[in-house]
Parts: C-alpha cells; sequence; structure tokens
C-alpha cells in the first residue's frame, strides 16, 4: 500500500503541517530535497515542467524556479536558513504571482529516520495569516503535493540499489 500524505491545517490557525513517510533511507529522502536536479523532476502537480532559475541550497542561500503548463508560469522563490544534513531545512517560500510582495512562508522540513531504512517527513509552514494560509490550500496545494510525493517515490525507487543502499 502507497504511503499516504497527511496535511493538517487547524481552523483559525496560521499554520498548516505535512507528513509522509518514505520506504527510502533519510539520507536518499533528504538529497531529493537538496538536489536540483533530483528536486525539478518531482516537485509540483503532474503536467508541469520545472525550470530552476537559481538554486544555492545552502545556509544564507537563494533558490528560485517556474513551473510551467499550457504557457502559463507559476514562479516561486525563497531564502535557505538553515540546512543541516540529513536531519532538517529551515528556509521561506514565496509565490511570485500575487498582486503584492509579502506573502512569505517561513518552513521547517524535518527527516526522521525510521526502522527498515525508512523515512518520516514532516513540514510545518506558518503564514503571516490565516488568510494567506487558507488561500494557498484553495490554490490546489494538496494536489500539487500529493502528485510530487508520488513522483518522489517512483525516483527514489529507480535510485535504490538493490541491497536497499542509497544510490549516489
Amino acid at each position: 500500500m502507497a504511503n499516504k500524505t497527511t496535511i493538517t491545517a487547524e481552523p483559525g490557525k496560521q499554520e498548516l503541517f505535512i507528513t509522509r513517510e518514505f520506504d527510502f533511507p533519510r539520507e536518499l529522502v533528504f538529497k531529493a530535497h537538496t538536489d536540483p536536479d533530483i528536486y525539478q523532476q518531482w516537485v509540483g502537480p503532474n503536467g508541469m515542467t520545472m525550470t530552476i532559475e537559481k538554486w544555492d541550497y545552502c545556509e544564507g542561500g537563494e533558490y528560485r524556479f517556474v513551473h510551467e503548463r499550457d504557457g502559463h508560469k507559476y514562479a516561486f522563490f525563497g531564502m535557505c536558513h538553515e540546512v543541516k544534513t540529513p536531519e532538517r531545512i529551515i528556509g521561506t517560500f514565496e509565490f511570485d504571482g500575487l498582486p503584492e510582495r509579502g506573502h512569505v512562508i517561513m518552513g521547517k522540513t524535518t527527516f526522521e529516520e525510521l526502522p527498515g531504512n525508512r523515512t518520516r517527513l514532516v513540514h510545518q509552514s506558518v503564514f503571516f495569516s490565516v488568510a494567506d494560509r487558507d488561500g494557498m490550500i484553495q490554490s490546489g496545494m494538496e494536489r500539487g503535493v500529493n502528485d510530487g510525493y508520488e513522483k518522489l517515490d517512483a525516483i527514489l525507487e529507480k535510485r535504490r540499489e538493490p541491497n536497499n543502499a542509497t544510490a549516489a
């Protein structure tokens, strides 16, 4: 049975949590979140292509990528505040298509090692307002997260060596 993604957003709060288990080692799941060649293959909803315009994924570094479908482009960018291999990533995330700037999301993603070479990912996003959080949810975020993690499972399965060790 495939692993299920849980998105928790309590009414009236400015945060949401995404929890997902993976049948792969923590180092490999972490790498998929920090290596641009892997990242651009899985993030976002099905049917979109991604172009990474900037990727300096280290403490103090910046990133920017663009999703495209049917001629429509959607840009996202942010800064990395902490990248602690393979434990956690803390940084900002912002959509570049809103009428005004400043709808910054602070995110923390932790990677917990589970028995059997498995990983539990917990992502917490904190928004400036409940309206910002609810707008993100209403934008189709859940579909993008679920599609992305399904693609990531397939990518990691191809990278797994026969003895379940991580592939470089």
